[in-house]
Order: structure tokens, then sequence, then C-alpha cells
């Protein structure tokens, strides 16, 4: 059905249209907003990668302080302990 359904004459046409509707002022202005939209993307995407990469190494180790230590003969404070 869309065997050739990319030309290059239709790409022509396309483009023709794309300047028709939005002028030749309005163009370079959309090309340098997509740029700059597209550098801001990936430069977010960059720094979730290097912030998410620490993350994950931590988070396989455990920690110490994850558990509390209980000694024999050590009273553990009950709900509402201290609470006044």
């Amino acid at each position: 059905m869309l065997r050739n359904g990319l030309e290059p004459w239709h790409l022509l046409i396309v483009a023709i249209m794309i300047i028709l509707l939005f002028g030749s002022k309005k163009l370079p202005e959309a090309a340098r907003g997509l740029g700059k939209s597209m550098r801001i993307l990936k430069s977010e995407a960059k720094a979730m990668k290097e912030e998410s990469a620490p993350h994950a190494s931590a988070s396989a180790v455990p920690t110490a302080a994850a558990e509390p230590v209980v000694t024999p003969g050590t009273a553990v404070p009950g709900p509402g302990v201290g609470d006044k």
C-alpha cells in the first residue's frame, strides 16, 4: 500500500507547504527554538543518567545503620514512650 509512500517530490511538496503556512521569517525562529529545546533535553537526560549511577551502586551495598543493634539487657522503647 505505502511501498513508495515518501518519494523526494513528496518531501518537496511538504517543504513548500510548510514555508507557505509559516512564512520564511518564522522558520528560522522555530528551528532555533527546536535546537535549543533539544540541547536542554540532552543535557537533562545526561544529568539524570549521571545522577542515577551513584545511587544504583550505593543502594546495592547495605549500610550498617539500616538496622538498629540491640544488645541483650538493653531496653527497647515501645510506641508512646517519650511522647508528651
